[in-house]
């Protein structure tokens, strides 16, 4: 079994790059589509993203992952040298990217289309992406269901204190613990928040999806409690959604960038949504 792993660029609706990557067993064909869509301080190459679309794909998915415009990472590059653009992120483009990476797929402008099955396209968001995730899901019946690691289940995180210091300063700060930066987020993304919060409410979006989630959360998740977990859990529709609490994962299930080498809560984060994905989104389908 030989794997490709090729790079390639879609360009958004207003012109931005969007840098992405397909992995995928040669020759094979009929490849239903997962799409990996990162996090908060996240981008497509950090820790165990990598490792865990070419897991997927040896399992049998054609796996993509990307990095949204203004993450803060250029290229495809693993740096914060664009801290400027992670400045002016708002979750509202996150959510527009995200959509024009499954048109994308839909329309079969990635690496190799002859052997995708352009209408089986799931989801996997961890953290922030799993909001994300469950947003354009929400919006787009293409996406055939989503597996939301970690995931936060309210955009609005911010108390009432926070949102008058970050409109008063005109940014709100915050420490990349990783590299020591001080990564700065503006007015744009608050303005999102207060604007667009009835677009934005996640749980709003679960449960309304009424297709397959997964919600895997790790116990011992210290930056989005199992608490978030719980509440998507609780509202999704019953007949599709699951609720999978993992003892001993933490927020990144064990993983770290740069990455060391997989771990058995990662293993089973990785195969538990292969098989959702494969019984409940795909059916029969892989």
């Amino acid at each position: 079994m030989t794997l490709s792993h090729i790079p390639f660029t879609l360009r958004a609706s207003d012109g931005e790059p969007i840098f992405c990557d397909a992995r995928f067993i040669d020759g094979a064909d009929g490849l239903p589509v997962v799409i990996f869509v990162h996090g908060f301080k996240g981008f497509k190459e950090w820790g165990s993203i990598p490792f865990i679309c070419e897991s997927m794909a040896r399992r049998g998915f054609y796996a993509i992952s990307f990095n949204f415009s203004h993450n803060g990472v250029e290229g495809n590059s693993g740096e914060f040298t664009r801290l400027d653009r992670f400045e002016r992120n708002t979750f509202s483009r996150e959510v527009r990217e995200l959509q024009e990476v499954v048109d994308a797929v839909a329309a079969g402008a990635v690496p190799h289309p002859e052997q995708i099955l352009s209408g089986e396209i799931a989801l996997i968001g961890h953290s922030r992406g799993g909001g994300i995730a469950i947003l354009e899901a929400g919006n787009d019946p293409r996406v055939r269901g989503v597996a939301a690691w970690g995931s936060v289940a309210d955009f609005n995180r911010y108390s009432p204190a926070q949102r008058n210091r970050w409109r008063a300063g005109g940014v709100f700060e915050t420490k990349n613990m990783r590299t020591g930066q001080i990564m700065r987020l503006g007015l744009t993304l608050l303005d999102d928040i207060e604007a667009n919060s009835d677009a934005l409410d996640i749980g709003a979006a679960a449960a309304s999806l009424h297709r397959p989630l997964l919600i895997l959360h790790g116990e011992q998740d210290l930056a989005v409690r199992i608490g978030d977990g719980e509440r998507l859990a609780s509202l999704g529709d019953p007949a599709f959604t699951e609720f999978v609490p993992i003892p001993r994962a933490n927020h990144t299930f064990g993983a770290a960038h740069p990455f060391a080498g997989s771990n058995p809560v990662l293993d089973e984060a990785i195969e538990r949504t292969a098989e959702f994905f494969r019984s409940r989104a795909f059916g029969a389908a892989t």
